[in-house]
């Protein structure tokens, strides 16, 4: 089968730092479907693995955590889908990732796609989903208020993938007054657009930004980016008691600042559930359920922003090249090989 991976941990401008491939086709066993994958959606992990993990032996390391296809075969032991289903879901981050024609997934952390979008706009949402999702109603709880602070939270870096869609999540799920952060007009207007109801800038102290606004502490700090920049000013504007997730890889965090407030801290990863198959495994598959009955109802819409063609190694350079920029707005989807 065709496929996208690496032998060299190497920058993307170097010629293999990604590579068409031609690698065996897997076969289900267990709860694993096996996914002939349709479109594929570019996330900032692809790039921090890239970089990190090198080849073992002669196997090359296939990336991709986002894709939407068709069950062509499934496990003996699956009952959730069957051959035909199509389907949608993030993969696992200790498993071969996405960017082949066929891969292997458990079914538990698997969704049936949304029926009123294609295979890309389809691609572009679980990674993205499941993050938020888990980061707002598994670590921040937001629907049990803070004392005393305001329905609000801040969600830093509401432009990137994930912002985007805990943007449209807390509006259609929660009561919260949603702030977001965007630095540029196109950003801005992006998530305004997906229902941001105050929008400041992150270049700029956020404290003041939040002040001025006048609604209060918030009680939720969803930081999806540059947290270690703006950690002081999360210390300063969050509520007594307040909730603060992140889920970006600062190299430093000094957590002691937060202790005068009592606020808690939460770290959101959503490959923990598939890496250590905990008991609950199976809440990212009700969770990609959720979403796509909200997007079929018209509540919620796809974050693709940019298709970038076939499923090969040149589009996939370009993507990883537009992510590594930081100047990304929404997703990047392929589709087809």
């Amino acid at each position: 089968m065709r496929a996208v991976g690496y032998r060299q941990s190497l920058p993307i401008t170097e010629a293999a730092s990604l590579l068409d491939l031609e690698l065996p086709k897997p076969a289900p066993e267990g709860r694993d479907l096996l996914v002939a994958v349709k479109a594929v959606s570019v996330n900032p992990v692809d790039t921090k693995v890239r970089m990190r993990a090198r080849p073992e032996g002669d196997t090359p390391v296939v990336l991709g955590w986002d894709a939407a296809g068709i069950v062509a075969a499934a496990g003996p032991a699956a009952t959730l889908f069957k051959p035909g289903d199509a389907v949608y879901y993030a993969g696992a981050l200790n498993r071969p990732g996405t960017n082949a024609e066929f891969h292997l997934v458990d079914e538990r952390i698997v969704g049936a796609k949304p029926a009123s979008l294609g295979f890309a706009a389809a691609a572009a949402l679980p990674l993205t989903s499941i993050t938020a999702w888990e980061a707002m109603f598994d670590r921040l709880h937001v629907a049990r208020a803070v004392p005393g602070a305001a329905r609000a939270i801040l969600i830093i870096g509401g432009a990137g993938g994930v912002g985007s869609i805990a943007i449209q999540l807390a509006r259609a799920l929660t009561d919260l007054t949603v702030i977001a952060t965007a630095s540029r007009a196109e950003t801005r207007d992006w998530v305004q657009g997906l229902g941001a109801h105050h929008v400041i800038d992150h270049r700029q102290p956020l404290a003041p930004q939040v002040a001025a606004l006048g609604l209060g502490a918030p009680g939720f700090v969803f930081s999806t980016t540059n947290t270690d920049q703006h950690l002081a000013d999360i210390v300063e504007l969050i509520a007594p008691q307040g909730r603060f997730a992140l889920i970006d890889d600062p190299k430093a965090l000094d957590a002691l600042p937060f202790k005068r407030k009592s606020v808690s801290l939460h770290w959101e990863f959503m490959f923990t559930r598939p890496v250590f198959g905990t008991a609950d495994i199976e809440a990212q598959h009700a969770l990609l359920t959720e979403v796509a009955k909200l997007v079929d109802a018209g509540r919620i819409r796809s974050t693709q922003t940019e298709s970038f063609g076939p499923i090969n190694a040149a589009n996939l350079k370009r993507a990883h090249a537009l992510l590594e920029s930081g100047t990304a707005r929404g997703k990047v989807v392929l589709e087809g090989f």
